[in-house]
């Protein structure tokens, strides 16, 4: 019975010890999308991080304090996306019909353990 124990233990202990952190890194991409307003000099920003869309669930960005955050400018939101560390890739318009929809894409590196 007692090398039973002692056998149990070894084997509890073996597992614990084998449960390390990923430090891997993972490139994540996102997206920022800006839409002219209708009959305004400002446009709805857009930002895209890969989440699934739901009509349930409001997946716009807050700030700390859980109000929605509102960007004056493309370049207030361009300039959000740096201070957050997200590193400028590309940036391209889209045209339809007369509006002309801007779209800049966005890397940065995560650890694996935090993706989780």
């Amino acid at each position: 019975m007692k090398k039973l124990l002692i056998i149990g233990f070894f084997i509890i202990s073996t597992l614990i010890s084998n449960a390390q952190t990923d430090t891997s890194k993972v490139e994540q991409y996102c997206q920022v999308i800006a839409t002219p307003r209708l009959l305004s000099n400002k446009v709805t920003i857009d930002i895209d991080f890969g989440d699934e869309k739901s009509f349930w669930r409001d997946n716009r960005l807050k700030t700390d304090g859980g109000a929605l955050k509102k960007f004056n400018t493309i370049i207030d939101a361009l300039n959000y996306m740096g201070r957050e560390g997200w590193i400028f890739i590309n940036a391209y318009p889209v045209h339809m019909g007369q509006t002309e929809i801007f779209h800049f894409a966005f890397k940065k590196l995560f650890t694996k353990s935090v993706l989780q």
